[in-house]
């Protein structure tokens, strides 16, 4: 892979002054705090800044990407978005001591994509308002659901893997990133079919909606399984669903860190739309196809902006959650009343665009 000397000088400078701060005193404390937060010894609450409303940030022009390289350019905003973060509000962060690559993974999804209509936009931002065209109608239409196919391209990962480490040799290592799994598979229907769709079906034909998570269900499955044939889940970001996961437990001793599987690291899951329905539906439409997922892996995160205060001992039957999420629409003290004393509260206390994130045990 070819890198321009301009290119080059760009990505060593920055990964220059990543490193200074990945090194750092400070940066290995804050790593061994949240070590001991998710491993049940708290010496403090945590907090985190995360998915950052980047458009309304870039004040000084130092967030513009100029390496021309298309794979190199997503390193280089990696390296500028998280030394942005440690400059500037980086609360208890931490960076890693070593440059990450995604591994250039492909997957076919599960054959639906989202068909919209625009209704408002930002000239400096994505759409920002949109409504989804309902894809589901009919209980046929479920065969629209397609398994997942993964792939790797094992020579360009090498490739990769030879420029990189030519190119920061002597200032940083390199380690691949692989999968982190999405299972809030409401949040996936939600956007085939729309949220009212959703709610009304949920009434009208429960039967369809549970032929859904049935077919998602089974298409997840087959995706672990090539998931972990390729050894591809990640273990080397660190960080699940804004929460950073160090422990002395995750990944295991035996873990193959060149082919590592879903049992070594974290998912998470959610179903926001379940905000606005009873426990009795987190119950019946989530929790069982969840008690099927949740144990082929590590630990999960559960939870995002959805209220769960009022449903904790529902959550609690789904296997493998470490964190939960109390949002702001959840009632903080009656969550961290309730939360069984094995789970960290993640608490996100703004529902503004700027995500933070503070976790700590009961």
């Amino acid at each position: 892979m070819e890198l321009s000397a301009k290119d080059r000088e760009t990505l060593r400078a920055l990964a220059g002054r990543y490193m200074t701060h990945a090194l750092s005193d400070r940066n290995n404390e804050k790593r061994e705090l949240w070590r001991a937060l998710n491993m049940g010894d708290m010496q403090k609450p945590m907090i985190a800044v995360d998915q950052m409303p980047w458009n309304e940030l870039d004040v000084d022009g130092f967030l513009q990407c100029t390496v021309e390289n298309p794979y190199f350019r997503g390193v280089e905003w990696s390296l500028r978005s998280e030394i942005y973060k440690w400059e500037h509000l980086p609360a208890d962060m931490v960076l890693n001591p070593y440059i990450l690559l995604p591994r250039p993974i492909g997957n076919t999804g599960y054959g639906l994509g989202y068909v919209r209509e625009t209704l408002a936009t930002d000239p400096t931002n994505s759409v920002v308002a949109q409504h989804f065209v309902n894809q589901l109608r009919e209980p046929e239409d479920v065969e629209k659901i397609k398994t997942p196919q993964v792939s790797i391209d094992r020579a360009a990962e090498a490739d990769v893997v030879e420029t990189a480490r030519d190119l920061f040799s002597g200032i940083a290592e390199v380690r691949l990133q692989g999968f982190i799994l999405h299972l809030g598979v409401w949040d996936f229907i939600t956007q085939w079919m729309g949220v009212e769709n959703c709610y009304i079906e949920l009434m009208d034909r429960p039967e369809m909606m549970h032929a859904i998570m049935e077919r998602l269900t089974e298409a997840t499955l087959d995706q672990i399984e090539q998931i972990n044939r390729l050894g591809l889940y990640d273990v080397n970001t660190n960080m699940c669903h804004c929460s950073y996961t160090f422990s002395d437990t995750l990944p295991g001793v035996d873990c193959d860190r060149d082919n590592p599987t879903t049992r070594d690291g974290w998912a998470f899951g959610l179903a926001q739309l379940f905000t606005s329905v009873s426990p009795e539906i987190t119950a019946e439409f989530e929790v069982p196809y969840m008690q099927r997922l949740f144990p082929h892996f590590g630990s999960i995160y559960y939870g995002c902006c959805d209220r769960l205060d009022d449903r904790l001992d529902i959550i609690a039957r789904m296997p493998n959650i470490r964190k939960i999420s109390c949002s702001p629409w959840s009632d903080r003290e009656n969550f961290a009343a309730n939360l069984p004393k094995e789970y960290i509260m993640s608490n996100k206390p703004s529902p503004g665009r700027q995500r933070i994130t503070a976790c700590g045990w009961r």
